[in-house]
């Protein structure tokens, strides 16, 4: 498990686009003998469209967003309740649901789609996420995988999140000023918690180029520690919600 993990982590930190995103997931779950996965971001504002990264059949995907499913979705609706992962399928059978939310599932069932984990990524900086690893039945082997690597799972979900994130949002003008990507992402990583030895290690970049980048952040600003350019950097996110 630690192997496939490092990969993960190392293939996060060169992966540019959501192509690349999608390739390192996707080799992470087959390593853990998880079929298929379902990236799902929810757009801030209730018209625009959802981030998708899936390995869920196109057809089906398509479909999915052209719908608007996202809106009915029990999955999604229980991600939305809760932040800690769980189990769905059968389980799904006890609760009410509406009309359109068992049609939804039996249209999903007929791509192969009856049971999963998801685990809810509630970010405080942006929309609710959430990851699926879903299976056309509910298997030994799947089953021992979450059982076994729940938490493993979850934290790959956060870091996938946190990737796809700053990978996919184009804007990193933070109080009128640009940074580069590498700034922008050192000071996320700052923001939470991470010292610039712990960023070198996520980025795969070394404490002092790290560092690097947090002074030139700093010096964009006016500022002269970091957490003054953190607190730039919340104040940003909080007036663009």
């Amino acid at each position: 498990m630690h192997r496939v993990f490092q990969s993960f982590i190392d293939g996060l930190a060169a992966s540019g686009d959501a192509e690349n995103l999608r390739t390192v997931l996707s080799e992470a779950s087959a390593a853990l003998d998880l079929s298929c996965f379902a990236y799902l971001s929810l757009p801030s504002r209730r018209l625009d469209r959802p981030q998708l990264i899936s390995t869920y059949p196109m057809k089906w995907t398509d479909h999915y967003l052209h719908q608007r499913y996202e809106r009915v979705d029990p999955v999604i609706v229980e991600a939305l309740a809760t932040p800690e992962p769980f189990e769905w399928g059968h389980e799904f059978s006890s609760k009410p649901l509406s009309k359109s939310q068992r049609a939804l599932l039996d249209e999903a069932a007929q791509f192969g789609i009856r049971c999963g984990f998801t685990v809810p990524v509630h970010d405080p900086r942006g929309p609710i996420a959430a990851i699926t690893f879903a299976a056309d039945e509910r298997r030994a082997t799947f089953q021992r995988c979450v059982e076994h690597n729940r938490h493993v799972l979850q934290l790959m979900a956060m870091y996938f999140h946190a990737h796809a994130r700053r990978r996919l949002v184009p804007d990193r003008v933070v109080d009128g000023v640009a940074l580069s990507p590498r700034e922008f992402e050192c000071l996320e990583w700052s923001a939470r918690g991470k010292s610039a030895w712990e960023i070198g290690r996520l980025l795969n970049i070394s404490r002092r180029t790290a560092a690097f980048h947090l002074d030139n952040a700093k010096m964009k600003f006016g500022v002269r520690t970091i957490c003054q350019a953190v607190a730039k950097l919340a104040a940003s996110k909080s007036t663009s919600k």
